[in-house]
Formats: C-alpha cells, structure tokens, sequence
C-alpha cells in the first residue's frame, strides 16, 4: 500500500496518476477532484463526530458522502502543531472507522525520544490507544525522518515494525523522506508493508517511481 500525503499543497493534477495502485491525501478544497478523477482518495485528518460545533473540521459522514473512502489520523504533524494526542487520535480512528471509513493511524518518536531510548515505550503508549481492525492500518513515521531529508534505515525500519507488529498484528506503513532511491530496500524488509509518501508524493515522476517499488516486491 502507497499512500501519498499532499500535506498543505495545492498538489499534481490527479488525472495524471490514474492508473497508479496508490492512495492519495490531499487538501480538503480537492478532495472532490480526486475522486472525480477516480483516485482512492483518503482525507488528512477527521472528526470523530458525525456533526456537531466542531468548527475547522469534518465528519465521517461528509467524508463518505463526497466519495472519500478513508483518512489519516494522529499525523506527526498533527500531533506537533496542532496539539493532538493519542486520546484524540484513539477517538478519531474509532468515529472514522465506526462510520465505514478505512484508516491509516500514524505512530513514530521524536528524535529525542529515540537518543534517550524512549523509541518503543512511545510506540506502545501511541498504540494504547488503537484496537486491530479490518479497516485500520498503521504508519510509522519517525518524527526526525519526516521533510529532513533522513531516513531510517532499512534495518532501523523493519525493528520498529516488527515491534509495532508485536502489539498490534496489523499492516504498517513506513514514512519518512521516502524517495524513490530508497522505497526498494524499505519494501523489501519482510515486515514494511508500504509507505506513507510525504513531499515525494508530490512529483509525478517520483511518486510513480516509488509505486513502481512496491509492485517489483515478491509477496
């Protein structure tokens, strides 16, 4: 699974990836065109109300009702930015997935976290939160992995899913500065089971070339 997140960028014309086995996340002004272009198309962030006076954000029902099948929950920049925690992230992925929509829970350490041997005491209190669903995939994304330009290694990688796979048997995600020059050797890692593509989702040419990576992977 590819997922290509277009943060708050306007984003490539959609009817260019057509073809592409890959989720895409844009901003919420296009969310519609993607659909109409007949991409899967997952939302950035959800409530987990199906109304109410929660203004700035959105529901689960007028996600699905434009066609949008899915949404990321407790993005690290979510979490930094805009103070969201694993309450609320546990809250959204249950109100998203309790309405019908897929979802991809992000989970991942700080750098600091990580120096002071902290990487899966964090991993496990963000996973605290989540129950295993059939709908429901994870993402680990090292916060010092994410628009640095770094990334983990392969080897630094498979060690953090395999953990998170020990709590929760789920497919996880990798995401971090993930390039077409390295999504090969993360997809290769028996327990990397795609990405979660941040700027590189971005160019056409790049996104395809990661795509590409996945679909070169022997089962």
């Amino acid at each position: 699974m590819v997922v290509g997140n277009w943060k708050m960028f306007f984003g490539p014309d959609p009817s260019r990836l057509l073809g592409l086995d890959a989720v895409v996340c844009p901003p919420f002004t296009r969310l519609a065109d993607c659909v109409a272009a007949g991409l899967t198309t997952f939302a950035q962030n959800v409530h987990w109300d199906g109304e109410g006076a929660y203004t700035g954000e959105i529901s689960p029902p007028m996600l699905l009702a434009l066609g949008v099948t899915g949404s990321l929950v407790g993005h690290s920049e979510r979490r930094q930015y805009f103070g969201e925690s694993d309450e609320t992230v546990g809250l959204r992925a249950r109100g998203a997935l309790n309405a019908g929509l897929r979802v991809v829970a992000c989970v991942g350490e700080t750098i600091e976290e990580r120096r002071s041997g902290k990487t899966e005491h964090v991993l496990r209190r963000q996973l605290s939160v989540l129950e295993a669903h059939p709908n429901l995939v994870l993402a680990y994304e090292p916060v010092w992995a994410i628009g640095t330009g770094h990334t983990a290694t392969p080897e630094v990688a498979q060690a953090a899913h395999a953990y998170i796979k020990s709590i929760l048997d789920l497919p996880v995600l990798y995401g971090g500065s993930v390039k077409p020059d390295n999504a090969a050797s993360l997809f290769a890692q028996p327990d990397v089971d795609g990405a979660l593509v941040g700027g590189a989702s971005l160019d056409i040419d790049s996104f395809t070339a990661i795509c590409r990576a996945a679909t070169r992977i022997p089962s």
